[in-house]
């Protein structure tokens, strides 16, 4: 006999309280609940103790046992009605997860036993006990020593984002100590850390870790969930990315790399997929929610409940309609602010979640929720603007505080380099995007830009494939996406050809420097700045193998130079990450300095004139741009309250054949300097005067800064001292 005393009702889940542990289960439809506690044998033998629970408060059905430690795996078993055409799946012979498991314990085997009916009869009953096949929560010890780990709360203008995963960025790395590789353990190791700082990264964007399933017909495969867009606990971190054990070890692990991120002065923010879960459709396992209560967790089809609705292409929804089932997510979200330090959280198919009724609703409760609390609100919401439903694209249609993944910039900046015409939108995406979000009061850091991501080519395949090449994937190269906006120049795939290989370097350099110095929030998919390769497999979400971790021994060293002199041009320069969107209007100038008055932007022919309406929307627009940055047109202030001011830049784009650039007269600037050519050609060029000439390569990227006047001479003597007057006594720029 186990001692159990009533407990509490609220907090919901395992909570270890430093003496014993409260276990408390929400389920309207249970006629009774049991409590089922697990020892492990070391040959995996499980030995099964029951409690019941009999206090109930408000459908939720607790208990408090004094003798449960961390470490303990337990699950449940609900007892209730069994009437799948009504949507009513309870059976007490499926062992069910704890929706709020802070830790997991073991992955489930798909045995028959897993399922509510039998294979060969859908609408039968399988009473077989799937306890020994399931996945088990663990009790945590919630206690940590953060040693005043502080958020670095970067704000999002200047934040830089690094999309990765746990496993693919670390398990061939050859720093990372054998046992760590591709865990939590190995993503804090200190050469991950120094790499990230090194391209000037503040943010780390990953890929899902919320604990996810196995799905059988990949393992039939030899395949497994790669991407883990298939989420069964949301409050607890994938063990099978964890080093140091399964005991609820994982939790510690997570803590700690999230630590050593804060330690480096980078965010992390979490890949999340609240809109689905791992159980599937009417056909899919009985693992956790299907079983406790199904009609509240999941959205049904109303006039047939035993389906399921699907926004989301893997067979259900997550019902945002009902109080308990946005109560789990919002408490999932707080726990992992509050008790796991992240910084914020990128929303998979986030317009499934504005579904409560059919259309897409930037007023959904889920939204209003976020809204007003005060934990959630405060940190960084990024929502992917689509789902797979009727209406779901939405970019541009979220709410003021979120940030949206601007699937429009990646398609318009591909289209330009590879020579379709887009120049007007190319303007527009460069500029922030402002016809998508400054409609509700948004800025330009609603737009996270991308040009690649998980989900498609890497950078280097973008620029050496035209077809996709998935067969790996076992679906005859059928699945992902067939219109890439690629290009190969000439040769599909890998080559020794000299020139084709420059040009594909160079592609690369336009991707990397239009991304990074476009109004918005860049973010970069991991290893893009080194050349990484899948080999033309742009739908990578099995294949957990070489084909898509990252080789460190085969890195493009210039290539990460070049990505990190150009992240440190925009750190160090307010121009490229302004907080509010251009105007177009006359800039007021610093009192004192003399000269004409220009717009904070203006947008150049690369023969110095500016474009005029008609050159936007001509039969055949060219293929090539220049952009003036007016230095003194940010419109913002420092932390202070004083005016924000930059150089001047002109940056060039030109996706056609050679070019001359004729520099614009002497009221943009008394001369420039070249501080990025991609094509190599005028790198260092300094001194330009207004009016001259610069020959520009075909399919390349300029940036020029307004040559700067002789540093004063310094008596170096007291230089240390003025140096730190001036800490204490300028304003701080933005930059």
């Amino acid at each position: 006999m186990v001692e159990s005393w009533p407990g509490e009702p609220y907090p919901l889940g395992a909570t270890f309280d430093g003496s014993g542990t409260n276990f408390a289960l929400f389920s309207e439809v249970a006629e009774r609940v049991e409590l089922c506690l697990f020892e492990v044998s070391p040959d995996g033998e499980r030995t099964e103790t029951r409690v019941e629970l009999t206090e109930v408060d408000a459908y939720v059905w607790h208990c408090y046992l004094p003798t449960v430690q961390p470490g303990q795996r337990y699950g449940y078993r609900v007892h209730g009605p069994w009437d799948p055409a009504n949507g009513l799946r309870c059976n007490p012979t499926k062992l069910l997860l704890d929706p709020y498991a802070k830790a997991t314990y073991a992955e489930i085997d798909w045995d028959p036993s897993l399922f509510g009916y039998d294979f060969d009869d859908p609408d039968s009953r399988n009473d077989e006990d799937s306890g020994p096949h399931m996945t088990l929560g663990v009790v945590i010890n919630p206690f940590f020593d953060w040693e005043g780990d502080r958020a670095p709360r970067v704000p999002l203008n200047e934040t830089v984002i690094y999309e990765a995963h746990v496993k693919g960025m670390t398990i061939q790395h050859p720093e990372v100590p054998d046992e760590q590789k591709g865990t939590y353990a190995g993503l804090a190791h200190p050469a991950v850390t120094d790499h990230l700082r090194k391209l000037g990264v503040t943010a780390i964007e990953l890929m899902p870790v919320h604990q996810f399933v196995q799905d059988n017909t990949l393992l039939e495969k030899g395949l497994r969930n790669y991407w883990g867009y298939n989420t069964l606990g949301f409050f607890a971190p994938h063990a099978d990315y964890a080093a140091t054990g399964d005991a609820g070890h994982q939790v510690q692990e997570f803590k700690a790399l999230v630590k050593a991120m804060h330690t480096a002065g980078i965010e992390v923010i979490l890949d999340v997929v609240y809109n689905h879960t791992a159980e599937g459709n009417h056909l899919g396992p009985t693992l956790s929610f299907k079983g406790i209560d199904n009609p509240a967790y999941y959205r049904l089809v109303e006039d047939d409940p035993q389906y399921y609705m699907d926004y989301t292409g893997t067979g259900n929804s997550l019902n945002v309609r009902q109080p308990h089932s946005l109560q789990l997510i919002m408490d999932s979200l707080r726990y992992w602010v509050t008790e796991m330090h992240v910084d914020g959280f990128r929303f998979d198919l986030a317009s499934a979640l504005a579904r409560e009724f059919y259309d897409v609703d930037r007023l959904a409760t889920f939204f209003e929720l976020v809204q007003q609390d005060p934990v959630v609100s405060q940190v960084k919401l990024i929502a992917e603007p689509w789902d797979v439903g009727p209406g779901g694209y939405q970019v541009g249609g979220f709410p003021p505080q979120w940030a949206e993944w601007n699937g429009a910039y990646r398609d318009t900046v591909r289209d330009f380099w590879r020579g379709e015409p887009s120049l007007g939108e190319f303007a527009s995406r460069l500029a922030g995007s402002s016809d998508f979000y400054e409609h509700s009061g948004r800025r330009p850091v609603a737009s996270i830009n991308f040009v690649t991501a998980h989900d498609g080519f890497t950078m280097r395949d973008l620029v050496s494939y035209v077809e996709k090449h998935n067969d790996a994937n076992g679906e005859d190269n059928n699945d992902g996406e067939s219109h890439n906006r690629s290009q190969n120049f000439g040769v599909e795939g890998p080559t020794d050809d000299a020139e084709v290989l420059a040009r594909r370097a160079r592609a690369q350099r336009n991707f990397l420097a239009t991304l990074l110095l476009s109004q918005g929030v860049p973010m970069i998919l991991h290893g893009d700045e080194m050349g990484r390769t899948q080999g033309g497999n742009n739908n990578t979400y099995a294949q957990d193998s070489e084909i898509a971790w990252m080789d460190w021994e085969d890195v493009d060293g210039p290539l990460v130079e070049f990505t990190a002199a150009v992240t440190k041009l925009r750190h160090d320069h307010p121009t490229f990450r302004r907080k509010r969107f251009f105007t177009g209007d006359e800039v007021r100038v610093p009192t004192g300095d003399e000269g004409d008055r220009l717009n904070d932007i203006v947008w150049l022919h690369l023969d110095g004139r500016p474009m005029e309406d008609e050159d936007w929307h001509g039969e055949d627009p060219a293929q090539a741009l220049g952009m003036y940055l007016n230095g003194h047109g940010i419109a913002g202030k420092d932390a202070r309250g004083g005016t924000i001011t930059d150089d001047h830049f002109l940056l060039y784009f030109n996706a056609d054949g050679d070019a001359e650039i004729v520099l614009p007269p002497a009221e943009y600037a008394d001369g420039w300097d070249v501080v990025i050519d991609t094509a190599g050609d005028a790198t260092g060029s300094t001194g330009l005067e207004p009016g001259s000439t610069l020959p520009m390569s075909s399919s390349s990227l300029m940036v020029l800064r307004e040559t700067q006047p002789p540093a004063p001479e310094v008596d170096h003597s007291v230089a240390a001292s003025i140096a730190a007057y001036n800490d204490r006594a300028q304003p701080v720029s933005e930059g």
